[in-house]
């Protein structure tokens, strides 16, 4: 499936009304949702999935991919060694609110729980929902609303205890 015939898919979904598709075939995977409002939008996660070697065949580096909406966590090392730090799978920009007239995802000293929406970042008008992959306490907030954010840049800091 090449970015054209996806383009038609995106398409065609929007078109028909219908809020959600979901396509898999051997090698891809497509969800498609559409909003119900009068301004639609449509968000479109592509996920590779890595075919296997047959035996008899040299072994090939395979590349581990991480989930669109899942966020990376890892230890830091300083002073701030007993937190979690979440950090962003993508480049885009980071907003904390779900939209302009609506309260923050997490707030600093709020208990979160693993599948917890901690922001949003959009990549190319795909607006992509930042989820918690560890329960704990938001002890730090390390990048602004509306920001640009690099790939693997720490977004906050959670203490698991």
């Amino acid at each position: 499936m090449d970015l054209k015939d996806i383009q038609n898919l995106i398409k065609f979904v929007a078109k028909s009304g219908a809020s959600e598709v979901k396509l898999e075939t051997d090698d891809v995977k497509i969800t498609i949702k559409t909003g119900s409002d009068e301004k639609t939008e449509t968000t479109t996660y592509v996920q590779q999935i890595p075919v296997g070697t047959p035996m008899g065949h040299a072994p090939v580096m395979q590349q581990q991919q991480t989930p669109v909406a899942g966020a990376t966590a890892a230890e830091v090392p300083s002073e701030d060694s007993k937190y979690i730090t979440i950090k962003s799978p993508i480049i885009g920009t980071l907003y904390r609110k779900p939209s302009p007239d609506k309260p923050v995802f997490v707030e600093v000293g709020q208990n979160i729980k693993e599948g917890d929406v901690l922001c949003i970042i959009e990549a190319m008008k795909l607006f992509n929902e930042i989820e918690s992959e560890v329960s704990g306490k938001i002890v730090k907030v390390l990048v602004d609303d509306s920001s640009p954010v690099e790939f693997d840049q720490p977004l906050f800091l959670v203490d698991p205890s």
